[in-house]
């Protein structure tokens, strides 16, 4: 079983890349990130006619997730993360498949730091550590795939002196990141790849792609009962090379 998290940048210019990667790589399941569409604007049609049924979080111009499933529906369990109900923004989806709960999320920015964003972002990640400790334990493997915003360590930054002040890679960020793995998460893409310098973003400027000079900031995290099950991880860097390419990459996981 192939899961992957894609965040698209705007699944309105990239849904013809979208429905490439998913004809060639057919994952089995696709959370996708930051599709700034409200929901009535999703590209549902496509989707399905891509083989594909589909649970998603519109909002307008901004954020939005969404959980795909080859040759089946995701089954929805919820569609915000708990703990704010004030907290209009679409930035979590939970389902599951093939009996795989998915946490599909889109973690904030956080810039500029010190503010107000970061001040969300770190409110954000210690809900995201709550509701995620009601789900490690489960017998069942569960999966939160997504953008977290969060560069865990030096090694998953090309050049880690630049991005000190950054809210993706401040003290505060990635301690948080530390906690939530600490519960019992397992950061598959590093447990696979353990001394590989292995990114998952490129920004649109000064060649950063072409010179590799990225992040990794795109991760699935897996309970103990996923990771028991854990083949192979990676990502499929090539798909950012593509013409009006994501600045992301897909990134996935295989478990038996």
């Amino acid at each position: 079983m192939k899961i992957a998290t894609f965040n698209v940048n705007g699944i309105g210019a990239r849904l013809p890349s979208l429905l490439r990667w998913l004809a060639q790589n057919k994952p089995d399941v696709a959370c996708l990130q930051e599709l700034k569409a409200p929901q009535e604007k999703f590209p549902e049609a496509p989707i399905r006619d891509a083989g594909y049924g589909v649970i998603w979080h519109g909002q307008k111009s901004w954020n939005g997730v969404a959980i795909l499933a080859r040759g089946s529906d995701p089954i929805e369990h919820r569609r915000a993360l708990p703990g704010d109900p004030d907290d209009l923004h679409s930035r979590y989806i939970e389902g599951t498949v093939d009996g795989v709960l998915v946490g599909c999320l889109y973690l904030p920015n956080g810039n500029p730091a010190p503010g107000p964003k970061f001040d969300y972002k770190l409110r954000w990640l210690e809900r995201l550590i709550r509701h995620s400790a009601e789900l490690v334990a489960s017998s069942n493997a569960v999966v939160l795939a997504g953008d977290y915003n969060v560069i865990p360590t030096e090694f998953d930054v090309y050049k880690p002196e630049q991005w000190v002040d950054d809210a993706l890679f401040r003290p505060e960020t990635r301690e948080a990141f530390s906690r939530l793995v600490g519960l019992g998460w397992t950061d598959a893409l590093r447990k696979v790849h353990p001394e590989k310098r292995i990114y998952t973003f490129w920004d649109y400027f000064r060649n950063h792609f072409e010179r590799d000079a990225g992040l990794r900031i795109d991760h699935l995290l897996l309970n103990p009962a996923a990771t028991a099950r854990l083949v192979d991880a990676g990502v499929d860097r090539e798909i950012r090379g593509w013409e009006k390419a994501s600045d992301h990459a897909p990134t996935w996981i295989v478990i038996e």
